[in-house]
């Protein structure tokens, strides 16, 4: 008998309630020209219209929200490139407390800047050069606070799941869930509902092609390090899954594909352009993995565009490329 997963659909839906009130319930917008062009049905749920930007608020306060009196009362502690960034600072605003964030020099100056408008403390590294759980768990210990990882977390990703339970919800059965994948927590907390509503959808993660940790670790069957990724997508630019979201996507995620920083373009272009939303790099991946014709198609398919952080001068220059 396998073993059971860290993180189950009742604490999914237990973050659901936790949550309401505090996150959006985003919309699942559907488009005749995006149907017609990959031959399928395709509900997209918009968590560029969540607060902060991007899913990662889901995670953030569904953790936060469980610390005791004594640890909010200390403050909160993360390391982001740039949504949970923004998404544990809110989460610290919302509950009376404060944060600390641990964000790369390179991170995107609209995230960094989004991130101080809450209130947060931010404190720099190098993403080439540095380790940035060892400096993230230094920076907590050292100033007595609690960490939220961005992904690695049971609470994180019941908190992540809640998005996938919310499109399920309104779509029905699907037969395909396409979810972008970086650490693995969205990846982890959709599987794990979308499993236990349907359990004959097949889930498919997708990766940035220079960042593809979480495909070979899912080939090797072990977590598996690459060198930091370069690419668009700085929210997927990760050298390794985690240890709980691997551990959970190994056991229910069917597979991962992988896109292209052009292929990412062009999905932000057609989301622009076609269905009137705008999507970072790594909140497009997976409808550029649709788009890019990267799986056999069922006749319907979920994708989670999972943010919409990004500045009009760099979304002006990838446009542009």
């Amino acid at each position: 008998m396998a073993a059971a997963l860290p993180v189950t659909f009742d604490d999914i839906r237990e973050a659901a309630v936790r949550l309401d009130g505090v996150a959006h319930r985003t919309p699942v917008l559907t488009s005749r020209t995006l149907d017609a062009r990959v031959g399928a049905e395709v509900f997209i749920k918009c968590e560029n219209f969540q607060r902060v930007g991007a899913f990662k608020i889901r995670g953030a306060y569904n953790a936060a929200a469980q610390l005791t009196p004594r640890q909010l009362a200390k403050g909160i502690a993360a390391y982001s490139s740039g949504n949970h960034a923004q998404a544990t600072a809110l989460a610290a605003r919302e509950l009376g407390t404060s944060a600390v964030i641990l964000m790369p020099e390179d991170a995107p100056r609209s995230k960094r800047e989004a991130t101080a408008g809450y209130g947060a403390e931010i404190v720099t590294y190098d993403r080439y050069t540095e380790d940035r759980t060892a400096l993230g768990e230094a920076l907590a210990e050292e100033r007595g606070l609690a960490l939220i990882p961005p992904y690695d977390h049971p609470h994180v990703i019941a908190g992540q799941g809640t998005a996938a339970l919310e499109l399920l919800d309104e779509t029905g059965p699907l037969d395909a869930l396409l979810v972008p994948v970086g650490g693995g927590g969205l990846m982890a907390g959709s599987a794990i509902a979308a499993k236990a509503l349907h359990p004959r959808v097949r889930v498919v993660g997708v990766e940035p092609e220079a960042g593809d940790d979480t495909k070979r670790s899912l080939e090797s069957g072990a977590r598996v390090t690459v060198p930091v990724p370069r690419t668009i997508a700085d929210g997927q630019a990760l050298p390794t899954p985690g240890e709980i979201t691997f551990t959970i996507n190994q056991r229910l995620v069917d597979a991962v594909t992988l896109v292209t920083d052009e292929e990412i373009i062009d999905a932000m272009r057609f989301a622009f352009e076609r269905l009137k939303i705008v999507l970072e790099p790594s909140g497009a991946t997976a409808l550029a993995a649709l788009l890019a014709g990267r799986l056999d198609l069922p006749p319907r398919i979920g994708v989670i565009a999972s943010g919409g952080n990004i500045d009009a001068e760099r979304f002006s220059r990838l446009m542009s490329a």
